[in-house]
């Protein structure tokens, strides 16, 4: 202390170059590392070197008009006829992280050319310093750039997009949520496709089977000779009843003139009458019900073969009904993209903070200095 006070003294007040060095070597070089650079390094990239980044966001709810939503904000939804489809929300957040979304922005707006710039610095920019510029490269670092949270309760997605200027921001937010809104008319188109090519495969299946049902009953017809085997069989069991009343009309009467006129020429006449009653009634009943020719056995599989038609016909009516209630369910969207809040113009940049930069450099190094102090006293201290 004396000597550098004598230095001093020497030229004239001020303290001389060997002083000074002598100085900085008592220094405590540990501290001067791990402290003093980085805060000064960190000073000198927040201060003069990191480029200003610029935010937009926005927010959307991705709903549809049929579902339910038990959130209070869906109870609000459901009042108007919507309610949130968290899982479709999941669809627009993957598809506009995806490579597809970044090929679109990058065709439109040059995002490489964006990223890559020359008045990005150096340890921002794409391809800054690892040389890498490949897509597999500039999509890690889009997904670095924007991101998207979507609330569990509420499902409404906030899209942040992070560029280095305004414009960019804005742009690139604003196009996102358009290919959001496209991919979702694009679900709607497919969705109405699907319903109504499936409803028009049913109606084909049942019109061909109401088709065979209808054929399979005329060829019937045709083969064994009846078009109502039951409307036919009523009507001879009419004409029966009506010959079975006459013939017991005429065993009365003969019966009578038999008993009391033997002689009548009228029982001839009445006799041959009877029996010939009595064989028209076994033909007719035979008809009917005898053999594997009569109506009986031949209602049957009439019955069978109109009842199918009748059921194809039925299935074809439902349907029927169906497509037409698929067609007007097409008419209108299945999901609606809602922006809730529309992308923003940032004019002043949000990011880098360079102060708590600074800080947190700061901190961290004098958190490193102090347990590398204590390691090496530990270190020296075990040796002695």
């Amino acid at each position: 202390m004396n000597t550098t006070l004598t230095n001093t003294l020497e030229n004239g007040g001020k303290p001389s170059d060997k002083g000074f060095l002598a100085y900085i070597r008592r220094m405590n070089r540990l501290f001067l590392c791990t402290v003093i650079v980085p805060t000064l390094l960190s000073i000198l990239y927040f201060g003069f070197i990191a480029s200003d980044v610029y935010i937009s966001e926005s927010r959307f709810i991705v709903r549809s008009p049929d579902r339910q939503s038990a959130s209070p904000l869906g109870i609000i939804f459901k009042e108007t006829g919507f309610s949130s489809e968290q899982d479709d929300s999941y669809t627009v957040q993957d598809f506009m992280l995806s490579r597809d979304a970044l090929k679109s922005l990058d065709y439109k707006l040059g995002v490489r050319k964006i990223f890559a710039s020359n008045n990005v610095d150096i340890f921002s920019r794409f391809a800054g310093l690892d040389w890498d510029d490949s897509f597999e490269a500039l999509h890690i670092y889009y997904q670095d750039k924007v991101s998207i949270e979507i609330e569990t309760v509420s499902s409404i997605s906030t899209l942040t997009v992070r560029s280095f200027s305004a414009e960019d921001a804005f742009r690139m937010n604003q196009l996102l949520l358009e290919m959001g809104e496209a991919l979702v008319n694009q679900l709607n188109e497919l969705g109405r496709q699907d319903m109504i090519r499936f409803a028009q495969g049913e109606v084909r299946n049942a019109e061909k089977k109401a088709k065979e049902a209808a054929l399979a009953l005329s060829a019937y017809r045709n083969q064994k000779g009846v078009i109502d085997p039951e409307g036919e069989a009523s009507i001879h069991f009419e004409h029966i009843a009506k010959m079975q009343d006459e013939l017991i009309s005429s065993q009365a009467l003969l019966m009578q003139l038999q008993a009391f006129a033997k002689n009548n020429p009228q029982i001839p006449s009445l006799q041959v009458k009877t029996k010939n009653l009595r064989h028209e009634i076994e033909i007719e009943t035979a008809r009917v019900a005898g053999g594997n020719r009569s109506l009986a056995n031949k209602a049957a599989e009439y019955q069978r073969l109109a009842l199918e038609r009748e059921f194809a016909n039925t299935q074809l009516g439902s349907v029927l009904a169906s497509l037409e209630q698929a067609r007007n369910e097409a008419q209108r969207k299945q999901l609606y993209l809602e922006r809730i809040v529309q992308p923003n113009k940032p004019d002043m940049a949000m990011e880098p903070r360079r102060i708590r930069g600074i800080f947190a450099t700061f901190l961290l190094s004098l958190i490193s200095w102090s347990i590398l102090t204590m390691l090496i006293a530990g270190v020296k201290e075990h040796q002695d």
